[in-house]
């Protein structure tokens, strides 16, 4: 794995493989999807900058046999034929995802995600945050974003502040009138399950998202050839000689 890229090896009898997922998510006339009210909320939210949340995929066992509900059912025959087809994807990216089709026949849906989205000035959106196993995880990641990181991305409060300062203490302390607006946006995200929230001009959202996994023969879907990797082989771990002595590198 330091010279070349692996994409599957077996292990003392174990296989491991690199797989690959489809994110995507629903939308319609009122934009992209914010969580549905089954989704899970904690009872009392934790605003505290330690708070942990699930972790993406915890105990998760990829098997597509598992039981569907009738709803899982419809989504997953629905989904079976999604390819790239829009002129905007290179020639070599279709015909990978038609390959896939025929190798890859079958698909999983694995659990949705929750991620902080902004809106473009197209009408568009992308990614404010990473994906989160809940809703209550994004938006403590947005609150995160406008306490703590954006301030000190903005110079508004220093870098090199206590770790402890954010804009509710700072705004305090310096009477920022731009602070106290940081601040007045964590209250009104705070004030409920808050999925939509303006700031500065921007609309930020909850969405939920989706994966999607192929399933052939073979077990899941690994990466295309078309796939770019933004990482070469590196050497993780220094090379020695049978008496322990470093190697020089070439």
């Amino acid at each position: 794995m330091e010279s070349e890229l692996v994409d599957e090896l077996a292990v003392a009898g174990t296989r491991y493989r690199i797989v690959r997922a489809e994110e995507y998510a629903a939308a319609g006339a009122g934009g992209i999807e914010e969580p549905r009210p089954t989704d899970p909320e904690p009872l009392f939210p934790d605003w505290s900058r330690n708070a942990k949340g699930p972790e993406i995929d915890a105990d998760l066992i990829l098997d597509p046999d598992a039981p569907l509900t009738p709803t899982q059912a419809l989504e997953r025959l629905a989904l079976r034929g999604l390819s790239y087809t829009g002129e905007r994807f290179p020639p070599d990216v279709r015909a990978d995802a038609r390959r896939a089709l025929e190798t890859h026949p079958d698909v999983l849906l694995l659990p949705p995600t929750f991620t902080v989205v902004e809106e473009t000035e197209r009408g568009g959106w992308k990614p404010a945050v990473g994906p989160h196993a809940s809703a209550h995880s994004a938006r403590l990641s947005l609150d995160f974003a406008l306490t703590w990181a954006w301030p000190r991305m903005h110079g508004l409060i220093p870098v090199d502040t206590n770790t402890e300062a954010d804009a509710r203490t700072a705004a305090a302390a310096a009477a920022e009138p731009e602070l106290v607006e940081y601040a007045a946006a964590s209250d009104a995200l705070r004030a409920g399950r808050v999925n939509r929230l303006e700031f500065q001009g921007t609309t930020y959202r909850v969405a939920r998202t989706r994966r999607l996994l192929r399933w052939g023969p073979d077990g899941p879907e690994g990466p295309r050839p078309s796939d770019v990797n933004s990482q070469a082989p590196m050497r993780i771990h220094p090379a020695l000689d049978e008496d322990g002595h470093l190697v020089p590198e070439d």
